[in-house]
Order: C-alpha cells, then sequence, then structure tokens
C-alpha cells in the first residue's frame, strides 16, 4: 500500500514538512507505525541485496587472486565494478536505517503525548506499559541494524585498498601480494553475512510485535 503510493507522498515530503508528511498519509489510512514497518522491511531488503552483493565482490576477489594467465585489466575493471557497486549497498543501508530512526523517534513521541489523553487510567497504563516494551524491543532492533552496518566498513576498506593497488599494478606481482588478504576478507563477508542475517530476523520479531499491537 505505501509503495503504491509513494510518489503522492513524496511530493509532500519534498515540500520539507515532516508533520504535512504524515497527515498526508494518514489521509489515506497509514500511520506512523505502518510506515515505520514498511521502512524496517525496505531496510530487510537493503541487508539480503548487501549480502548478495558482497559474496559476489568476494567471488571475484577470489577470481583476481587466482588468476593464471588472460586479461588482467579486465579482471581488474571487474572488481572495480564489484567494489563501486558495495559501496552504493551500504550507503543505501545507512540510508534505509536513517529513515527507520526518523519516523521511530516521531512515533514514540506521538504515543508518548497521546498517553496525556486518556481519560482511563487503566488503559493509560496498559498502552505505557506496550510503549515501554516495543520501544526496548526497537532500540535492541536498531542496536543489530548499526552492528550490522559497521560490519560493511572492512571489508570496504580491504576491497577499496586492493582495487587502488591493482589499478596501478597490473602484474603478476601485485597479484601475489593480494593473496595474503584473501583469508582476511573471507571471514569480514562471513561476519558480515551473519550480522545481517540478525537484523533481518530480529526485524522480523519486531515487525510481527508490532502488527500484533
Amino acid at each position: 500500500m505505501l509503495r503504491a503510493l509513494t510518489l503522492a507522498a513524496g511530493l509532500t515530503l519534498l515540500a520539507g514538512c515532516e508533520s504535512a508528511y504524515y497527515s498526508a498519509w494518514e489521509k489515506v489510512g497509514v500511520h506512523k507505525r505502518d510506515i515505520l514497518v514498511d521502512r524496517i522491511e525496505d531496510t530487510q531488503e537493503a541487508q539480503e541485496d548487501t549480502q548478495e552483493q558482497f559474496q559476489d565482490a568476494l567471488e571475484k576477489y577470489r577470481s583476481v587472486v587466482n588468476f593464471d594467465g588472460g586479461n588482467l585489466e579486465k579482471l581488474y575493471n571487474q572488481l572495480k565494478g564489484e567494489f563501486e557497486d558495495s559501496e552504493a549497498a551500504a550507503a543505501k543501508i545507512t540510508a534505509r536505517i536513517d529513515g527507520v530512526e526518523d519516523v521511530a523517534e516521531d512515533l514514540f513521541d506521538e504515543w508518548q503525548e497521546e498517553l496525556e489523553s486518556y481519560t482511563s487510567d487503566r488503559l493509560r497504563r496498559d498502552s505505557a506499559s506496550k510503549l515501554r516494551d516495543t520501544r526496548a524491543q526497537y532500540k535492541r532492533l536498531l542496536s543489530t541494524m548499526r552492528r550490522a552496518e559497521k560490519s560493511v566498513a572492512p571489508v570496504l576498506n580491504t576491497l577499496r585498498d586492493q582495487t587502488l593497488y591493482l589499478k596501478h599494478n597490473l602484474n603478476a606481482r601485485a597479484i601475489d601480494s593480494l593473496k595474503g588478504e584473501l583469508k582476511t576478507i573471507d571471514a569480514d563477508v562471513g561476519r558480515l553475512i551473519y550480522q545481517m542475517q540478525q537484523s533481518i530476523d530480529q526485524a522480523n520479531q519486531f515487525i510481527n510485535k508490532i502488527k500484533q499491537g
């Protein structure tokens, strides 16, 4: 539903008014809770894409260090392309998590303010308890997301260094110098994939909880 209405809401967002942005969604029955779920799902999608992208980059790195004749420059260009795609994937994850943070803070602020509107003490206490539980679970999710985000940096740094080095040293000796990093980058990619999956799984738990109310 949200994706089908993205263009209309996007025009409101361009106006630079966050309250008007939320108001536009609410007019079509979409609330901050729905937007938060949608943004978390977008982040999961970006994390899954990143898992695949860095696995592809690792395979290309392996093909470089196992080079045994042929067009080394072509191989370098392919590795460079994988690095650039990996860099773009990392930037997308950061943007998606930032988007989750923005709407989550607004949702919890609104929820907290609305507690004062209850006339029933019992319902207020129940809603306040749910707010505390949801906020606590969200904080754990955000921490996991950020930890997964940080796992990208070591791989990107290695890919960047090796791509730059290979750019100016397209020869067998340069290839030999890259072999020593294969074990490190292999472990870093494995850690990245694991951390991303941890975040994806925890996001599913949070989405299920928030949908249940």
